[in-house]
């Protein structure tokens, strides 16, 4: 078992043990960073919430939003965030909870604050600008997918019959990846990936896991690969997967528990392999 897998065994197994000992008909107090707009100040907001039984984050932020006062009885403006599925699949609801980035609508209440007068900490993703209190723009993060081209390149306006095959183990292999959600999570976590608000800079910054791994999804795809050059060139770039720092935050954070380092390993390989070809055939 890796240090990884153990960490998550670790985490999971106090998971459990908070649920056994979850008190019903508690309440739990919500401290919220809120912010009313991009640039202006930050300030904390406390809440006290009663909890039901398989109660979320999200759920518990809803509350929160139908009755607006803080624990000292102050009247204030519902909390904003952002969310879409709520089962973990459309990646929008990332915040930090209590000091680690995950996804609000999977983080339960029993798990995390299971005993009255427990405390849960949300704030926004320090890496994108804050639009409001708890909402997040992440457009560097799907420019970076752009980057890499995640998209098979075929004209769907027409039949065009049966696609290449794919052997069972190399499909299970390509479907890990393609659980990517992008949440953030992953950049979130990442030292090497930092907050830059100037978009005419977003090309030259650091790519992050999430781009990288999908750049290796669709470099493995039959048709995909198509493009496989185009995106070596662009991981080979500044900004590319040679600025990685090896840190391994990312795997740890990942909520799908992709195998973004092995990703960052494989495509580091490849970006080599690629620029000792072009040195010999002058092709890019």
């Amino acid at each position: 078992m890796s240090s990884t897998e153990a960490l998550r065994e670790h985490e999971a197994q106090e998971r459990k043990a908070n649920r056994a000992r979850a008190k019903a008909g508690r309440s739990v107090i919500f401290k919220i960073i809120r912010c009313d707009g991009p640039g202006k100040p930050s300030r904390w907001e406390s809440f006290k919430v009663p909890v039901e039984p398989g109660s979320n984050v999200i759920s518990c932020l809803k509350w929160i939003a139908a009755n607006p006062v803080t624990i000292d009885g102050k009247q204030t403006t519902p909390p904003v965030w952002d969310s879409g599925c709520l089962e973990e699949v459309c990646g929008a609801c990332t915040m930090v909870i209590n000091g680690k980035v995950r996804q609000s609508c999977s983080c339960l209440i029993d798990e995390y604050a299971p005993l009255e007068g427990d405390t849960i900490t949300l704030e926004p993703m320090s890496k994108f600008p804050v639009v409001r209190d708890l909402w997040v723009d992440r457009a560097r993060l799907f420019n970076a997918l752009k980057r890499v081209k995640a998209w098979v390149p075929i004209d769907s306006t027409y039949a065009q019959g049966a696609g290449p095959k794919e052997s069972p183990e190399h499909q299970q292999t390509r479907y890990r990846l393609s659980e990517c959600m992008s949440c953030g999570c992953c950049l979130e976590a990442c030292p090497q990936y930092n907050i830059e608000e100037d978009e005419s800079k977003w090309d030259e910054s650091f790519i992050g896991a999430h781009a990288i791994s999908q750049a290796r999804l669709f470099n493995e795809h039959e048709t995909g690969k198509r493009l496989k050059g185009e995106r070596l060139e662009e991981l080979s770039d500044k900004g590319g997967v040679g600025d990685c720092g090896n840190a391994q935050n990312c795997v740890k954070v990942c909520p799908k528990h992709i195998p973004l380092t092995e990703s960052i390993g494989a495509m580091g390989r490849a970006t080599t392999i690629h620029a000792i070809a072009s040195f010999f055939t002058g092709k890019k």
